[in-house]
């Protein structure tokens, strides 16, 4: 298996993770992105404070989709372009 390979399949599950980590994680996982490649998040509850995070930091385009939406559980395909 490629590092792609490896990466595709990253999932961060923000769930149990202190909200003060959470973005540098994240942004951290972003940055280690080549284009083209993704992960997806795993939260309790909908991130769309982080996407506003992204569109206010993206010096490079991202992209973002929802798998599930909730009520319970969200995840999203997060993907560097």
């Amino acid at each position: 298996m490629g590092s792609e390979d490896a990466r595709a399949g990253v999932v961060l599950d923000l769930r149990g993770m202190p909200c003060a980590l959470r973005h540098a994680v994240i942004f951290e996982e972003f940055d280690a992105l080549e284009a083209g490649h993704a992960f997806q998040i795993l939260n309790d509850h909908d991130p769309a404070p982080l996407r506003a995070h992204f569109e206010s930091r993206a010096l490079t385009g991202y992209g973002w989709e929802y798998l599930q939406a909730g009520p319970d559980i969200w995840r999203v395909r997060v993907t560097r372009t």
